[in-house]
């Protein structure tokens, strides 16, 4: 099958087109950056160099396609971007897949949405996976969709290195013995790249995880994978993190957003439609990120 993978060689991307390209299909990559073409087309993917927001470059590349995997890609440095909106970016590249699959004919569609996407309230920075949920939603209903709803990203933990480092703890605005789940970008290319394969019919969600553990689990793991066995999960108010990003550099709009994240994890209300269509867990366990984990922290200055 000819199929379309946005996102350049991203975390998900990448493992998903030497997945699809081993399986025999032909695989167009879309991405913003020039310099990509040779690494893209060294795995034997095609590459196409636009931008997400342009819907007559996306229809022309989408055409003659089977199927099109779409996610909206925009950096963690757009966050630090002080006159970005980034739910009306991330609202404008939905609206550009919508037009270009529309106009190009295309009836596959995978979309990677997210965890907090069946909100569009009290899930802070994650709601605008339910906009841009709602816009795929509004194609013609000879379009399948099949929305992959990952939770949260093994490789986010990263940005707890620096606390460790300057505090010797996980700082957030929740903490506990109350299991959350997390996924690798692994795990994630896996399921979408069977679900590729799979038949296509109406819309469905998917959630993926790899594996369930609380706060304090986290820490334990993490903190004996680096040598410090007595590391802590340690929780502030909200308005300290709040506070804290902007400080960081954060857009304060941006930051508002994180924080009312976090604060859904308490309770486990963030995860409540998940635990509804709790998924079969992936390979890549918390245990084998943490040896991950502790290379980067000790390459960390």
């Amino acid at each position: 099958m000819k199929i379309i993978v946005t996102g350049s060689l991203g975390h998900i991307s990448k493992p998903l087109t030497e997945n699809l390209i081993e399986k025999g299909h032909s695989v167009t990559v879309i991405s913003s950056n020039s310099e990509r073409k040779n690494e893209i087309e060294a795995l034997g993917a095609i590459s196409a160099i636009g931008n997400m927001q342009d819907a007559d470059f996306l229809f022309h590349t989408f055409q003659g396609a089977d199927i099109v995997y779409v996610m909206e890609a925009i950096g963690y440095h757009s966050f630090f971007d002080q006159n970005l909106d980034v739910t009306e970016t991330i609202r404008r590249i939905a609206l550009s897949y919508k037009d270009a699959i529309q106009r190009s004919g295309i009836e596959k569609v995978v979309h990677l949405s997210s965890i907090g996407a069946h909100t569009d309230s009290g899930n802070g920075i994650l709601a605008f996976h339910y906009v841009a949920e709602n816009i795929l939603k509004q194609l013609p209903q000879n379009v399948s969709i099949k929305f992959m709803r990952p939770v949260g990203f093994y490789y986010n933990m990263f940005a707890f290195i620096q606390t460790i480092k300057a505090q010797g703890a996980i700082i957030s605005n929740y903490e506990g013995d109350e299991k959350e789940p997390w996924v690798s970008p692994l795990d994630i290319a896996t399921v979408i790249s069977e679900e590729i394969d799979k038949p296509f019919n109406g819309r469905s969600i998917r959630y993926i995880a790899s594996d369930e553990a609380s706060p304090n689990e986290v820490a334990k793991l993490l903190g004996e994978a680096i040598g410090k066995s007595d590391l802590k999960w340690t929780a502030i108010s909200d308005e300290q993190l709040l506070n804290g990003m902007i400080l960081a550099g954060m857009n304060p709009k941006a930051a508002k957003g994180f924080t009312e994240m976090n604060a859904s994890r308490r309770g486990g209300v963030l995860y409540e439609d998940y635990y509804r269509n709790r998924p079969i867990l992936g390979k890549t366990k918390l245990k084998n990120f943490a040896l991950e984990f502790a290379k980067v922290y000790d390459q960390h200055k």
